[in-house]
C-alpha cells in the first residue's frame, strides 16, 4: 500500500456515516485512518473518467468495445471510442509482479481447493457485505442474482489459481478485468440515482471498499482456510497473497489502498472495521441470501437436504466470523463449540483415504460444477441500468 503524504484530517471529505467510526480509528492509527476515509471519496481513477465519457454509448457497443479490449481483437477495438481504446493501450504491469512467485500458491490452491472454497463462501464473501458495500448491492437488487454472483465469484477464483491464470491472455486475467469494469459500470449508474446518498456513504462501490475486500479475499481466506483444516507453509501463504493482489491491481484498486503483504492486509481490515458503521439491514440481507444460496449452487433438489447444508453453513459461518459480526447479520442463533474442530477432523479423515492426486483431481472438478461457464466462452455484457430486474442479463 502506497499510501500518498497524509494530509490533516480536517482537509478530508468525511461521509457523514464514518464520522463517529473515524475519530475513533484515528485514536488507534491516524494515519491508516485517514488513508481509509480518504478512499471512501475514490473510486477506479483510471476507468472512472472513461466510463463517464461514454456512459450514453449504446449497451451492445459497449459490451462489444470491452470484450475486444480485453480479447486484443484490435480490428475491433479501433472502432470503440477514444478514451476506451487508450485506456486498454495505457495498460501497464505493476514493478513488483513476478509470475513465478504465484507457482506455490497455484499448487497449495488445489491441493486445499475444497476447504479454501469453504472458507470463501461461509467466511470471506459474508465478511465482505460487512461495510457500506452492501449498500450498493441491496440498492441495485443484486440480492435476487446471489446465486449466479457466488458462481461468478466462484469462477474468478479458480481462474486466477489456474496456472498462467494472470497471464495477460488468461482467464483468471480477463474476469479480473471484466469485474473492474462491471465495478465502474455500477459506480457509474448508482451516483446517478436519486437513491444513492454521496454525502453520508461515499462514492458507491469505493476504493475503500474494494481494498477492505481484496484483504478479506487474501489475507482472511488463509486464515479462515486454515481454521477449516487447510495447512499452507510460509512461502505458499506469500504466494497466494501475491495472487490475490496482481488480481486486485487488475480489478482497479489504486495501490494506494492495495496491500503489499499479509501484514497489511491485516491492518487495513482493522482499521476498515474501525472506521465503518456496524452492517445494517442491507448487509444481513445479502449475507442471508449468499447463505441460503448455497445448496442451489450443489444444485441440491431434496428439500430436506437443503435445509440441512443451509444449517451447516450456517454454523460454519458463524464460527468462522464470530457471534458478534454474526449477529449483527441476524444469523439464527446456534451453538459453534467443536464446529470448527469435528469439521476439521472429518476433512482430514477424507483426505488420509484419498491419494493427494485424487484430491486435486476432486477439487478441481467440485470448483468447476459450482462456477459459471458459458457455453459461448466468457462474455462482457455489462449492467445497462442501475436495478437489475430491469438490466439485461450480466
Amino acid at each position: 500500500m502506497n499510501s500518498p503524504t497524509q494530509n490533516a484530517a480536517d482537509t478530508i471529505d468525511v461521509p457523514s456515516a464514518y464520522a463517529e467510526g473515524y475519530k475513533n480509528a484515528r485514536r488507534f492509527d491516524n494515519a491508516l485512518a485517514d488513508n481509509y476515509v480518504r478512499h471512501t471519496t475514490i473510486g477506479d481513477p483510471a476507468l472512472d473518467p472513461v466510463m463517464d465519457e461514454i456512459y450514453s454509448l449504446h449497451p451492445a457497443k459497449l459490451h462489444k468495445f470491452v470484450g475486444a479490449g480485453i480479447e486484443r481483437r484490435e480490428a475491433e477495438l479501433r472502432d470503440a471510442p477514444e478514451p476506451l481504446r487508450q485506456f486498454f493501450a495505457d495498460f501497464q504491469e505493476p514493478e513488483w509482479l513476478d509470475h513465478n512467485a504465484f507457482q506455490p500458491g497455484v499448487r497449495a490452491f488445489h491441493a486445499n481447493a475444497d476447504l479454501m472454497l469453504v472458507a470463501f463462501v461461509a467466511g470471506v464473501l459474508v465478511e465482505g457485505f460487512a461495510t457500506l458495500i452492501a449498500k450498493s448491492f441491496a440498492m441495485t437488487g443484486r440480492v435476487a442474482a446471489t446465486k449466479r454472483r457466488l458462481q461468478q465469484n466462484n469462477r474468478q477464483l479458480l481462474e486466477i489459481f489456474f496456472p498462467g491464470g494472470l497471464q495477460r491472455n488468461g482467464d483468471g486475467w480477463k474476469l479480473s478485468t471484466r469485474v473492474r469494469f462491471v465495478h465502474a459500470r455500477i459506480r457509474s449508474l448508482l451516483a446517478r440515482h436519486d437513491e444513492w446518498d454521496r454525502e453520508a456513504w461515499g462514492t458507491p462501490l469505493s476504493a475503500a471498499h474494494l481494498g477492505f475486500a481484496i484483504s478479506v479475499f487474501s489475507k482472511r481466506l488463509l486464515d479462515y482456510s486454515q481454521l477449516v483444516g487447510a495447512s499452507f507453509t510460509e512461502e505458499e501463504e506469500a504466494s497466494i497473497l501475491d495472487v490475490w493482489r496482481y488480481a486486485g491491481y487488475l480489478m482497479g484498486i489504486p495501490e494506494s489502498i492495495l496491500y503489499e503483504d499479509g501484514a497489511e492486509a491485516d491492518m487495513i481490515h482493522r482499521i476498515a472495521n474501525m472506521c465503518e458503521p456496524p452492517p445494517d439491514s442491507d448487509s444481513a440481507a445479502m449475507a442471508n441470501a449468499l447463505i441460503c444460496a448455497v445448496p442451489g449452487i450443489v444444485d441440491i433438489k431434496d428439500e430436506e437436504e437443503q435445509e440441512q447444508v443451509i444449517a451447516l453453513a450456517y454454523k460454519l459461518s458463524r464460527a468462522l466470523i464470530g457471534n458478534d459480526l454474526a449477529g449483527h447479520f441476524q444469523y439464527p442463533q446456534v451453538r459453534t463449540f467443536g464446529t470448527l474442530f469435528a469439521f476439521r477432523m472429518k476433512q482430514r479423515l477424507q483426505r488420509y483415504l484419498k491419494s493427494g492426486l485424487m484430491v486435486r483431481a476432486d477439487n478441481f472438478s467440485q470448483l468447476l460444477q459450482i462456477s459459471v461457464y458459458e457455453e459461448s466462452g466468457l462474455t462482457y455484457n455489462l449492467p445497462d441500468h442501475v436495478k437489475h430486474e430491469q438490466s439485461h442479463p450480466w
